[in-house]
């Protein structure tokens, strides 16, 4: 069976952006070269992050055309969260909010890509 198991943001510094990441999952690089930087997750998921100047073939989008969804177990995680994103510095582009798939809230990393966390409503 085929299923994605890899997400990959095209990021303008690898090293800066396996920083921020590491800092905001708490978790350290799998593998980390200048120009790419491998997380895996505890669901099994993997986030690479790969410099556009470098990636083949060539990337022309940057952050906001997608989202990196993180789901939480509940309302007080989901606050809590939000917290800290802002503590760490993150742009809030989408306050708590009440939508037709649950509670949720979005950040931007440095390159603009969206992070959503989300309580799901079902």
């Amino acid at each position: 069976m085929q299923y994605p198991d890899l997400v990959i943001l095209y990021v303008e510094q690898a090293s800066q952006s396996a920083r921020f990441y590491s800092r905001l999952f708490d978790l350290a690089p799998l593998a980390e070269t200048p120009t790419f930087a491998m997380f895996r997750f505890a669901s099994g998921m993997r986030l690479g992050l790969w410099s556009r100047e470098a990636a083949e073939p060539g990337a022309e989008a940057m952050g906001g055309g997608g989202e990196l969804a993180v789901r939480l177990d509940d309302a007080a995680a989901l606050e809590a969260c939000f917290d800290s994103w802002r503590a760490q510095g993150l742009r809030i582009v989408q306050p708590i909010t009440e939508m037709d798939f649950g509670r949720t809230f979005v950040a931007l990393d440095p390159d603009g890509h969206r992070l959503r966390a989300y309580v799901a409503a079902v």
